[in-house]
């Protein structure tokens, strides 16, 4: 269900200031989306990985040469849009696209229902020579920023993962309404990733990333997202770590790992019985 930004802005710092967290939920299906929805979520978002994730493979799947990144989005929106009665639901969206017509394809998703966007896949995920190779030919971080800015002129809400300081300022800049400093890959459960900052390194990240977001704008919602911060209680360690960082962001965390335990635990139960 689209709802205009600045219903969904007022809704989300109502909870904030009733003392409750923001919690933003990626879906990879219908069924997920429904649950997440049921359960109190505030803000649901689709994209390419959701789809991989819950095929059982990596998430790190929506980065690599496997499909259309954002036709996929448009595929599964007809899966979760008709599902979602109430919480707004944003776009993942690539905006590295060199085959789209950003300004198009923005108003499409918004055509659509879609509230709003975030910047998925992103390169922000890459490093290295890799990572540097993209920026140098024309398919860098900077084309994520703008597509924010576009996203924020036709008055969706946007939602952008942001890797360091300087993203998280320009992306401020760019007009964010919710910033989601990303600190890898989600850990645990049978596709996680095993190689993740602590917990206390994920606070001074997520805590740095916020205060450069806040020099430049001090009306952006903050949530920490992914690497070790993969559970409710590494969630409310983080948060109560940290300043200004009002809630979380989970992917693999709220339908990948919730999915793994019941599916396995069910199964369990039932070959468990007797005859």
């Amino acid at each position: 269900m689209a709802v205009n930004r600045d219903t969904v802005l007022f809704r989300l710092r109502n909870a904030v200031a009733e003392g409750k967290p923001i919690i933003g939920a990626g879906a990879g299906t219908g069924l997920s989306a429904k649950c997440a929805e049921a359960g109190g979520v505030d803000l649901i978002i689709i994209y390419n990985s959701g789809r991989y994730r819950m095929a059982g493979r990596g998430s790190l799947a929506g980065l690599l040469p496997y499909g259309d990144a954002n036709q996929i989005v448009v595929e599964m929106a007809s899966e979760v849009l008709p599902v979602v009665k109430e919480t707004p639901v944003l776009a993942g969206v690539c905006g590295t696209d060199p085959f789209r017509v950003m300004p198009v394809f923005l108003d499409q998703l918004k055509a659509m229902g879609f509230a709003g966007v975030q910047n998925f896949p992103t390169v922000g995920l890459y490093d290295g020579v890799f990572r540097e190779n993209i920026e140098e030919t024309g398919m860098g971080y900077e084309l994520e920023v703008e597509m924010v800015r576009l996203a924020h002129q036709r008055g969706l809400v946007t939602a952008p993962y942001v890797f360091d300081e300087d993203q998280a300022r320009a992306m401020a800049e760019a007009g964010a309404d919710v910033l989601v400093p990303h600190v890898g890959l989600t850990t645990k459960g049978s596709i996680g990733a095993g190689t993740a900052l602590t917990l206390d390194e994920a606070v001074e990240r997520v805590q740095a990333m916020r205060d450069a977001a806040f020099a430049v704008r001090s009306d952006v919602l903050v949530l920490c997202h992914g690497g070790p911060i993969a559970e409710p209680d590494d969630a409310a360690y983080v948060l109560s770590r940290t300043e200004g960082v009002v809630g979380f962001f989970g992917a693999s965390s709220v339908e990948r790992l919730p999915t793994e335990r019941a599916i396995t635990q069910q199964v369990a139960a039932f070959k468990n019985l007797e005859i």
